[in-house]
């Protein structure tokens, strides 16, 4: 995952396999071999030759014009938030030599404030580890802890898994925002082997990766089946940190006076209540 690797070509092929081409309305011509649209097709749709568009998917071409890139959007019926991520897998990037491991350190500020916060909070990293959690976050998951990854524990543990009754959704949304996280910057030791670890070990990572989805790494809700409360609707805020490269605040919150925010003031309430005190053992009695 280097400089050399074919980022644009990718993106572009897997997008293109993607789209139905009912949905643009194209005629059913012969028997298609291939899934979504031919690249003649695109080449057609965007304005460009069909020898460009074959240049642009096989990486002969890397630095197409940003009018272009724009009509190659809008054929393969890109959001936003992906055809930010196109144009800036064609900007000119110098080669570099592979960095070493980057520590993300959460700033001592942002410490603090995780500990005065009354609702579960947590830091996470570009690339989605847990790099600090107020105590109150584990009671919405024991994995809400530092050390943890949250793409390795929603892809790979099973308890995890249990707690999403929508898996499938919540997984698309993980992968489409990571990849959005990261951008075109793929030489971090950190990225390959996370990449490299979820890629052998989850069928369902492999074909959201290949999938080459953007999303934007925002807060929303999330639908939780909790194994002390049952079903539970939760907010989850994301805010950015500055001075860090991509670290956020994660915040879980419910809407006042619902169900929802009575199980989780329950589920806080089982962090804030203290711990028994350990029995004395008796004295032994001594004569007089």
């Amino acid at each position: 995952m280097t400089d050399d690797t074919n980022r644009l070509g990718e993106y572009l092929r897997a997008r293109r396999e993607l789209v139905s081409p009912d949905r643009l309305g194209l005629p059913q011509v012969g028997v298609r071999r291939v899934p979504g649209l031919r690249r003649e097709e695109v080449a057609m749709l965007a304005g460009i030759s069909a020898d460009y568009y074959l240049r642009l998917e096989q990486g002969r071409d890397r630095n197409p014009s940003v009018q272009v890139l724009e009509s190659l959007a809008r054929v393969l019926q890109l959001d936003d938030a992906a055809t930010g991520y196109l144009i800036s897998l064609a900007a000119e990037r110098p080669r570099r030599a592979r960095r070493r491991p980057r520590r993300e350190s959460v700033p001592a500020g942002v410490r603090k404030l995780l500990d005065t916060l009354a609702l579960p909070a947590f830091v996470e990293g570009r690339y989605f580890d847990v790099l600090a959690a107020n105590p109150l976050a584990a009671t919405i998951s024991p994995r809400l802890a530092v050390g943890h990854n949250r793409l390795l524990d929603v892809f790979l543990d099973p308890a995890e898994q249990a707690m999403y009754p929508d898996w499938d959704r919540a997984t698309a949304g993980l992968v489409a925002g990571f990849r959005q996280a990261v951008g075109t910057d793929t030489d971090d030791p950190r990225f390959i082997e996370l990449v490299g670890e979820l890629s052998l070990g989850s069928d369902r990572f492999r074909r959201l990766w290949a999938r080459h989805d953007v999303g934007p790494w925002e807060g929303s809700a999330v639908l939780l089946e909790h194994p002390q409360v049952g079903e539970l609707t939760l907010y989850r805020e994301k805010l950015g940190i500055g001075g860090t490269n991509g670290q956020v605040l994660a915040i879980y919150h419910a809407d006042r006076g619902s169900a929802d925010a009575e199980k989780l003031a329950l589920l806080t309430s089982y962090q804030a209540e203290p711990a028994a005190p350990a029995p004395t053992a008796p004295t032994a009695h001594q004569p007089d």
